[in-house]
């Protein structure tokens, strides 16, 4: 597996793995994104996109992994890769994968809406 940048050509196949996850994207938003560092993919040896990353500045949009690959470490690829890449990480997201921001060293606090928190991630100096 490796991760690197989203092409023209991606497009339905992140927004198939998005769409998967539930996560609600808008398509122009991230064919906008495609090519100017802000979508990452991670991909298999034979081409396939198994995880999906989309960036606006600093903020992880959003994050995905195929169901059947999850727990893979593909997200933490992702999100590891997203940050070498900029100063600092922002993202909301639901409680349940609160642990999973921690882990990568993200300081999270909830928001007001019920069942959302926020991560910030800054690399140590």
């Amino acid at each position: 597996m490796q991760v690197r940048d989203a092409t023209a050509e991606d497009l339905t196949s992140v927004m198939n793995v998005l769409d998967g996850a539930v996560l609600a994207v808008d398509v122009e938003a991230v064919r906008a994104s495609i090519g100017r560092d802000a979508t990452l993919v991670a991909v298999s040896d034979d081409g396939q996109v198994l995880g999906a990353l989309v960036l606006d500045g600093c903020h992880i949009e959003a994050v995905a992994v195929r169901r059947r690959r999850r727990g893979q470490g593909i997200g933490t690829a992702l999100i590891e890769t997203a940050a070498d890449r900029r100063i600092s990480l922002t993202a909301e997201f639901d409680v349940d994968v609160r642990p999973f921001y921690e882990s990568l060293g993200f300081a999270v606090d909830s928001l007001e809406e019920p069942g959302r928190c926020r991560g910030v991630y800054r690399p140590a100096e």
